[in-house]
């Protein structure tokens, strides 16, 4: 018997956005102010990005997905899904259903093995206009450093001919390591720098593009500007980078 196909309503209803919208802007976003100081970079880079396109970031935090969905503009979180491990995040209910409301997410199976009913998932909702939020690495770095991208974003770029974003994330790491379940006291501070978005090259191959996109997020880390590699706009500095205070 086949596996029956998830279906995608949550993803467009209405009530789900405006309950994620109460969850994400005045429950999720005051904490995350408080326990940090986090700042915004590039946000600028995101303007005319009104189609279906990929986030992809660094990841070496649980806080890390909770920067991203309060600092982006509610232009893009009204509709952002977010990947998470279906073995860890799927494996109970309570936790599935609180990570839907405050993240909207969907499962991406890290293992071959088990049920895989959301299996495609990522390019049905791409296909649906539904921009995602997928982090390459596939789980948290155990150290803060950047890990090899596995190439499934740059894939579905590839595959749907739709932009990726890459997004640095600084001091998550240090703010909330792995084996902690709260941030660290003092508010560390913690800086989110979006780059503009780049898309495939024609007859690009995936893993090409994603050792680019990889390359990018890399480059953002050491520079620690969103404006790198010529991206920069016309009387705009490198290294200008109109930061928003997140507080």
């Amino acid at each position: 018997m086949s596996h029956r196909v998830p279906s995608l309503k949550r993803y467009h209803a209405g009530w789900h956005r405006a309950a994620r919208y109460v969850a994400q802007r005045m429950v999720l976003r005051p904490v995350v102010r408080t326990v940090t100081r986090t700042t915004v970079e590039g946000l600028d880079n995101l303007d005319g990005l009104d189609e279906a396109y990929v986030v992809v970031a660094n990841h070496c935090s649980h806080l890390d997905t909770a920067v991203l969905v309060t600092s982006l503009p509610k232009t893009v979180t009204k509709h952002l899904a977010v990947g998470a491990a279906a073995d860890y995040f799927f494996s109970r209910w309570y936790m599935k259903a609180a990570t839907s409301l405050f993240f909207n997410t969907y499962p991406i199976h890290r293992t071959s093995g088990g049920k895989r009913t959301g299996k495609g998932l990522s390019q049905r909702l791409l296909g649906e206009g539904v921009p995602l939020l997928i982090f390459p690495e596939g789980t948290r770095s155990r150290d803060g450093a950047m890990k090899r991208f596995k190439p499934g974003a740059a894939t579905l770029c590839v595959a749907k001919s739709v932009p990726c974003v890459p997004v640095a994330l600084l001091g998550t790491y240090e703010a909330m390591p792995v084996g902690r379940n709260w941030p660290v006291p003092g508010r560390p501070r913690v800086r989110m720098l979006v780059g503009r978005p780049m898309r495939p090259r024609p007859g690009e191959k995936a893993r090409d593009f994603n050792d680019r996109v990889a390359a990018r997020v890399e480059t953002m880390l050491a520079m620690q500007t969103p404006y790198v590699l010529g991206d920069t706009r016309p009387g705009r500095e490198v290294g200008d980078n109109q930061q928003e205070e997140a507080s």
